[in-house]
């Protein structure tokens, strides 16, 4: 039994697919205005982006290293975007998870869902042999992340929570051209980042890595 309707997208621009989630979004919303009780009507969109950068609300602009002419060579395009977090990249090779899901309907808290996010995540990676965690002070899931030195961030976390509905989420660095994130400061941290390719040295079956993922998610929902 799956606790989501999922949606993948495929290969989707970033603004498309944000104004997707906002109409989906103020839907639910709307719904429990009405009804004024949770929905259970669960989105769960998957995607991967062209190259593109994203800056949380409370992200420092100063943690983008390169300007637009730079940008525009590399063929990748810049938002600011009304989630948490600082700045982060997305783009082909990377699962992107955007859950629109009622908290109230799980009856948990925001701290609560994205630590039953990072769960998912973790076990899913497990299923390749590597072991993820958390960083204390930090949201996503990292490899070696008690290590001071060879800590390493393969899963960027993010949300926004309206009227207890979630929207935006995780990026899954899969077969990710690590290239990109030497210009930006990761969350506006100075970190390395890795990808399950670059940690098992082949190109992973991003479908297969997609149905982990849903099972993950079902089952620790």
């Amino acid at each position: 039994m799956t606790n989501f309707n999922y949606n993948d997208l495929g290969l989707k621009d970033y603004k498309e697919c944000w104004d997707y989630q906002e109409k989906i979004l103020a839907d639910v919303v709307a719904e429990k205005r009405a009804s004024g009780k949770p929905t259970a009507k669960n989105q769960f969109i998957l995607v991967e982006h062209p190259h593109v950068y994203t800056l949380g609300k409370s992200g420092d602009e100063t943690n983008l290293l390169a300007n637009a002419d730079f940008l525009k060579k590399i063929k990748a395009v810049y938002y600011k975007i009304n989630r948490g977090g600082d700045i982060t990249y997305h783009g082909p090779g990377q699962i992107v998870g955007y859950p629109i899901i009622d908290l109230e309907h799980y009856k948990i808290g925001v701290r609560e869902y994205i630590e039953k996010m990072e769960d998912a995540i973790i076990a899913a990676i497990a299923e390749y042999g590597l072991e993820g965690g958390r960083k204390e002070g930090a949201t996503g899931v990292w490899l070696d992340f008690n290590h001071k030195v060879r800590s390493r961030k393969i899963c960027a976390i993010g949300v926004r929570v309206s009227r207890y509905v979630t929207m935006h989420g995780f990026a899954l660095n899969v077969n990710t051209d690590m290239r990109y994130f030497t210009y930006i400061n990761p969350c506006g941290l100075t970190f390395g980042v890795t990808s399950i390719q670059q940690e098992l040295g082949r190109k992973i079956d991003l479908e297969e890595v997609k149905s982990i993922l849903k099972e993950k998610f079902n089952s620790i929902y």
